[in-house]
């Protein structure tokens, strides 16, 4: 297995399962209603708009990698659009699930030379850089989704 290949895998595993910590995205976000992906405890994001932000970042590298300019910016990047129903969970949910599946191909036939190239115009590191830290970014607030959901559970 390459480099590209490694990375398309790790990125699949933190979102659909299979990885060492046992830990998915799919397998938190699957059994949560509309509200209560869009419950507030205290001051910290909620679920749905966590998931938002994970993604955003996804969609920001897709374009960039398909050849577009990179037009994304972290003060949008928890803007999430009104959830109200079943519905509008269930679309913020594929959305997600299509667009990681379309990074990690696109990453996966990557050339490994590419991983070395710079991401956008070079001042956000390389390729490799960056689809390592949409990876970790997911990580990173996947534990705070457990958490939240742990807390919105238990209210009930």
């Amino acid at each position: 297995m390459n480099l590209s290949e490694h990375l398309a895998k790790h990125l699949r595993e933190v979102y659909f399962g299979g990885n060492w910590t046992d830990v998915s995205l799919k397998e938190h976000v699957a059994d949560l209603s509309w509200q209560q992906a869009t419950t507030q405890v205290q001051s910290f994001n909620t679920i749905a708009k966590l998931v938002f932000h994970m993604n955003y970042y996804v969609s920001a590298a897709l374009k960039v990698f398909r050849g577009g300019a990179l037009d994304a910016s972290d003060k949008y990047s928890f803007d999430l659009p009104p959830i109200q129903s079943e519905a509008d969970w269930q679309s913020l949910l594929e959305k997600t699930w299509s667009e990681a599946r379309l990074l990690a191909e696109l990453v996966e036939q990557m050339p490994e030379q590419q991983l070395k190239e710079p991401f956008a115009d070079g001042k956000y590191g390389n390729n490799f850089r960056n689809i390592e830290g949409v990876i970790e970014h997911v990580h990173y607030h996947l534990g705070q989704l457990v958490m939240l959901k742990k807390m919105i559970v238990a209210a009930v």
